[in-house]
């Protein structure tokens, strides 16, 4: 099944985990007919504090060769999703740099009217996925994106990953004692990929109709 989605998922992932639901979003959404762009920011810490964590050396070195993303990932897609680790409440920094770099493409309007979503991790309950998420929507409402929250939709697969309605989330420190809690947040990662390829997909006929914009 070919569909007119094209999706760009834009991730940082210091020791895997977003980089996990990073790879749920694009099975779904590929599942959906889309076409799909897997890209990682860059890392901006210094060396010297990545390989002080084995864990985190290991994973930066085995996804090398996924692409960085560019404004060019930007300008060609119709529908983004966009994951980032918690950090103290807030969007980490490496994907906070990449966000800071958007103002052409934001000022030419090449990013307005498309739908986006946000997906998160933290290792604890309360580590503040919400306010993560909330924080990368502001971002979202200067470009003039479609925000496309999880809600509540797939009720029982929306509850066993925690009930979180702003965006797909994993608690780490769940999900290493609890597969079944761990399947349900990629399941509905999946779930969200293939509706924001949906969304994609109707908003961009819309616009081809004028009925948008």
């Amino acid at each position: 099944m070919q569909t007119d989605a094209r999706i760009a998922i834009i991730y940082y992932s210091a020791t895997g985990t977003v980089h996990r639901l990073a790879q749920a979003f694009v099975d779904g959404a590929a599942d959906a007919g889309a076409e799909v762009r897997l890209r990682r920011v860059a890392e901006l810490a210094p060396e010297q504090v990545v390989d002080a964590k084995p864990q985190w050396r290991a994973h930066l070195d085995a996804t090398a060769d996924i692409p960085l993303a560019t404004l060019d990932d930007l300008r060609w897609a119709n529908g983004y999703a966009f994951g980032t680790p918690t950090r103290f409440g807030n969007v980490c920094s490496q994907l906070r740099q990449f966000l800071d770099t958007t103002t052409a493409p934001w000022q030419a309007e090449e990013l307005a009217d498309k739908p986006a979503t946000g997906f998160t991790a933290t290792y604890e309950e309360h580590g503040g996925q919400e306010a993560t998420l909330l924080s990368l929507y502001q971002t979202f409402h200067h470009w003039g994106t479609i925000i496309l929250p999880t809600g509540y939709l797939n009720y029982d697969t929306a509850h066993a990953a925690g009930g979180n309605p702003y965006g797909v989330s994993l608690v780490e420190s769940r999900a290493s004692r609890d597969p079944e809690y761990a399947k349900a947040v990629h399941e509905a990662a999946r779930l969200q990929a293939a509706r924001l390829a949906r969304m994609a997909v109707a908003v961009t006929a819309a616009r081809a109709n004028g009925r948008l914009g």
